[in-house]
């Protein structure tokens, strides 16, 4: 037996699927790619398993239950999470990608959401699957949750050794240094 799904269930769900269809929509507006990263297999599988995994809905186990209250504000959370990686996408323009490559004439990038951290995508993302791994609270949920941060986390390292590679280890690891991987650091200097 399954249980219902919530409002703020749903609206999660809403907010997924007008995130993905928006994404694919724009998918196109990139230029050609130059150089493609080789072996994005693992992220991939990952992100594929995970996101089965966090849609499950079908779980009678609930580790546990909020209150509608706080599903409203992962709501929330998950809506700034899906912002911030729409912000990082127009910022890329059509430097953008859904694979690890390089566009001709490919800069490193280090204003906008990029100056904040590296990769503002995954950031975004991994916000959006944790308010999505709380508002659920199923076994399943929470392990598609955590692969799905794996995955985002994997896709940044291949990214990270890609760009190295293409556009120089001193000056991506300057930028390196500059700013944060995934989380935003709040001290100043």
């Amino acid at each position: 037996m399954s249980r219902g799904l919530t409002p703020p269930e749903l609206v999660n769900t809403a907010e997924w699927l007008l995130w993905i269809v928006s994404w694919l929509l724009v998918a196109m507006w990139s230029d050609r790619a130059v150089a493609r990263a080789s072996n994005q297999l693992g992220y991939r599988v990952l992100n594929v398993v995970g996101a089965v995994l966090l849609f499950w809905y079908h779980s009678r186990a609930m580790l546990w239950s909020i209150p509608r209250a706080v599903g409203w504000t992962a709501d929330a959370i998950a809506a700034v999470g899906f912002l911030f990686t729409w912000w990082a996408r127009i910022h890329l323009g059509k430097l953008w990608s859904s694979q690890v490559t390089r566009k001709a004439h490919h800069p490193i990038v280090d204003t906008g959401p990029y100056g904040i951290v590296r990769h503002p995508i995954y950031t975004g993302l991994s916000l959006a699957t944790i308010a999505t791994m709380a508002l659920h609270g199923t076994p399943a949920g929470v392990a598609g949750g955590l692969l799905l941060i794996a995955g985002y986390y994997a896709k940044a390292r291949v990214e990270e050794r890609f760009l190295r590679e293409q556009l120089g280890t001193a000056a991506y690891d300057g930028y390196a240094r500059r700013v944060p991987m995934l989380i935003p650091s709040f001290r100043h200097g």
